[in-house]
């Protein structure tokens, strides 16, 4: 078989053995990435097929490639709404906290592995950031909710974090090989990776939104185009010594957030690409790695993982966060486990290699061996953390499916589809239902058979609903067809009742016997738990007051629309 079908064959059969693996990620509870490099490491050279793959510089381009598809879809689905809680503290991590966590595992390196302090650092740089392909992907399937405080500030530090360890690994690199530039020349490197990267990514991120939106295209030539003029916006601000990954992270936060028609047709297809770049990189990442050679810097880079993971992170985290953010402890505890790191760090350590640093398969090797170790350690007890940590909000009630109508350029209806599935709206007669004032039902099906809804048809548990309406009305039907297992959960967490958040703190102390402070007696009731939980208050906010929780259960923007009471067990 000539090299061109060899290619083909190999290509298709990992990528498609990774996603059919995908089954048995969720049945064993192994993180997904681990199983992308193991498939990786088994085609691998000492693997079963053997295959030989050696080129740095391949896997480099591949890399950067990867990881731009992968920031472009991640910052197209970040709402601008929760930079308002997330964006202090992630940036906050993304630079002091990437300093700090380098410092301290470049310490520990240096005496684990015998190194000078500069070979010392270098290895503390590699592995300081945290890693957007890893926390993505760990946040959105595996089923955890969390609340918006601690998912934003991890989403935001995770896009946002590479200009920072690009700075430290290319500054040590070139101070190992006799390079080393002065410092102002280091601090311009430093200021422009951030300053060119903010401004050229929200500046032609801007521009893009306003062009797709204005655009009359066929549907799959949007996702084309915005992928495309991503791609620009990554090479001229990397030309121009800014932040390729920070310019695309936030030039996908601009076009996602752009209302439009345009966006129905872009959000599909950039996800399948972006778990294509996942799968490929990580294949390519498990190909290059040899485990014989890994093997010699087990341990050594076991304890190095350790301190990053239960020290360094940890550490990095209290000292940026807890004195300037109004962050409980057990946020402070999961954001500190969730540090995980994936493949910018083993890109990261291609750079030695590249640059002609001695001993450059040592980066390498141990980089790869924190990542594998920080995914299987972190990220295959996520879900537990989230709980033990209560971090985690219950997820209610979606549309199993929903899509435009096409109707409308802006603010489109929508065709939302719902099973009925909550007992209380068995034998209901459709008229008795509270819907909004612009959503209507437009098909019902029950058994297979479509039947045309009146006001007097009844509805049965299993039917299915098909409404049109617009975004704007999801709240007020997801609580409509919320199921019970589900309503169950979310009066578990918020209370059996709830009050108003305008409802005046005097008439609920004298509904429930408490006691307000003179100052508190004209306040409302979501004032009142504002003040109290400090900052910028979310959903699943829990305060502790007169024996009762008082727990944030709706917000809208920064304010508090209702609360929810469940007493102390």
């Amino acid at each position: 078989m000539d090299s061109i079908n060899s290619l083909f064959l190999l290509s298709g059969a990992l990528i498609a053995l990774s996603i059919l693996a995908s089954r048995l990620s969720a049945m064993a509870g192994v993180p997904l990435l681990v199983i992308f490099l193991g498939l990786g490491m088994l085609a691998g050279e000492d693997g079963v097929l053997g295959i030989q793959f050696d080129d740095y510089s391949l896997a480099f381009l591949i890399g950067h490639l990867a990881l731009a598809m992968i920031l472009l879809d991640g910052g197209l689905r970040t709402r601008l709404k929760t930079f308002r809680v997330g964006f202090k503290p992630a940036l906050s991590l993304s630079t002091f906290g990437v300093f700090i966590t380098s410092g301290i595992v470049g310490l520990v390196a240096m005496w684990v592995f015998d190194l000078s302090i500069p070979e010392g650092l270098l290895v503390g740089a590699i592995v300081g950031s945290t890693d957007a392909a890893a926390v993505f992907s760990m946040l959105s399937g595996r089923g955890v909710n969390l609340n918006e405080r601690v998912g934003a500030t991890l989403e935001i530090e995770s896009g946002t974090n590479d200009p920072m360890a690009i700075f430290l690994t290319v500054t040590l690199v070139e101070l190992l090989v006799g390079d080393i530039g002065g410092v102002v020349e280091t601090l311009t490197f430093l200021l422009l990776q951030f300053g060119l990267g903010i401004a050229l990514g929200l500046g032609a991120g801007w521009l893009i939104a306003r062009l797709l939106r204005h655009l009359d295209l066929a549907p799959g030539l949007y996702s084309l185009l915005a992928l495309a003029l991503g791609f620009c916006v990554f090479g001229v601000t990397s030309a121009l010594g800014g932040s390729g990954f920070l310019a695309i992270y936030l030039t996908g936060l601009m076009i996602g957030n752009q209302p439009g028609r345009h966006l129905n047709f872009i959000l599909p297809v950039h996800d399948g690409l972006a778990w294509l770049s996942q799968i490929g990189l990580f294949l390519v990442l498990g190909l290059l790695v040899t485990p014989s050679h890994l093997i010699d810097y087990a341990w050594p880079a076991f304890a190095v993982a350790l301190v990053l993971i239960f020290v360094a992170r940890p550490l990095a985290v209290i000292i940026v966060i807890k004195p300037f953010f109004k962050f409980r402890w057990k946020e402070v505890g999961f954001i500190s486990w969730v540090g995980l790191r994936g493949a910018v760090p083993i890109v990261l350590a291609i750079f030695p290699v590249i640059g002609g640093v001695d001993n450059a398969g040592l980066y390498f090797n141990v980089a790869f061996a924190v990542v594998l170790l920080s995914l299987l350690i972190q990220g295959g007890t996520l879900p537990k953390m989230a709980r033990w940590m209560n971090v985690e909000v219950p997820e209610g009630t979606t549309p199993e499916r929903r899509g435009p109508l096409g109707v409308l350029p802006e603010n489109d209806y929508e065709m939302f589809v719902y099973h009925v599935q909550s007992e209380h709206l068995d034998d209901v007669p459709i008229r008795l239902l509270r819907f909004p004032s612009g959503a209507l039902i437009s098909a019902l099906f029950r058994n297979h058979a479509m039947l045309h809804p009146k006001g007097s048809t009844r509805l049965r548990l299993g039917d299915v609903i098909c409404v049109i309406g617009r975004t704007d009305d999801l709240p007020v039907l997801n609580r409509l067809f919320n199921g019970e297992a589900k309503l169950k959960r979310e009066r578990a967490f918020f209370g059996t009742f709830s009050l108003d958040g305008d409802a005046l703190m005097r008439d609920v102390a004298d509904a429930y016997g408490l006691t307000l402070s003179p100052g508190e007696q004209e306040m409302t009731l979501g004032e009142f738990i504002s003040l109290r939980v400090g900052g910028h208050p979310v959903v699943g906010d829990d305060v502790g007051w007169h024996g009762i929780h008082w727990v944030v259960s709706q917000m809208d923007g920064n304010k508090i629309t209702r609360v929810g009471l469940r007493l102390y067990q």
